[in-house]
């Protein structure tokens, strides 16, 4: 087995954009939101700015959108109005490419493996209706968005390091490996010192990227050997 980067042996995976394919509704949903206020001119929420809310708590993203175009809510009024439009916008999200066979690879070989989201409780039901079955092969979940143990989200390591913690077998974090699509998660993976592989959304800038241990373009490029993992059939 060739050994390309530095062994692992346990796999720590963001959500939204990595597991299931939410961020282009997210997209969608946030758009339509500036849209009530600005129809005229319309203002657009570009990839850029996109990017910069990936993987954040969902109020520190209503602070900021709400700065950028210049909106009148309040952080909570836009928690609010997101909650309310996700049962029905999440309900048929589907799986990300690759997503299921490397999961299923990696928990048939024992692999400890969990999700550590900014998403909270309500938002992860909506979302995970029709993958129950999918997130039962994890070890834990941990839903930042209302664990009261993640005082600061992504860019912040806290999500990432309590998720390690929750293995309950004392693993460092220099042999976790997150997986990550946004630019966010990557920082915060990388503030606790563990290897990222990064799934990026294929129009955002090579500068989000920085730092990756490795950029792909779906799970299906993953190769565990590569970490020292067992290899797929």
């Amino acid at each position: 087995m060739s050994i390309k980067f530095k062994p692992v042996t346990h796999c720590i995976f963001d959500m939204d954009g990595l597991l299931l394919d939410t961020e282009g509704l997210y997209h969608q949903l946030t758009q339509e939101i500036i849209d009530r206020y600005h129809k005229n001119p319309r203002k657009f929420y570009t990839i850029e700015i996109q990017a910069q809310m990936m993987g954040i708590p969902i109020r520190e993203e209503g602070k900021r959108i709400a700065e950028i175009f210049d909106l009148p809510f309040t952080p909570d009024e836009y928690v609010e109005m997101v909650r309310k439009e996700i049962p029905e916008l999440m309900k048929n999200c589907q799986k990300c490419k690759g997503a299921e066979s490397l999961i299923k690879h990696l928990h048939s070989h024992k692999i400890p493996i969990c999700v550590a989201t900014a998403s909270g409780r309500e938002s992860f039901a909506a979302k995970s209706t029709n993958h129950k079955e999918f997130f039962k092969l994890f070890n834990h979940i941990l839903l930042g968005g209302t664990d009261d143990e993640v005082k600061h989200g992504k860019p912040a390591p806290d999500i990432f390091l309590i998720a390690a913690k929750r293995f309950n077998d004392n693993v460092k974090p220099e042999n976790c490996l997150v997986f990550e699509d946004a630019p966010n998660g990557l920082k915060a993976a990388i503030a606790a010192g563990m290897q990222c592989v990064m799934i990026p959304d294929p129009n955002i800038s090579d500068k989000h990227k920085n730092g990756a241990t490795l950029v792909l373009n779906s799970l299906d490029d993953f190769k565990p050997e590569d970490f020292g993992l067992p290899a797929r059939n």
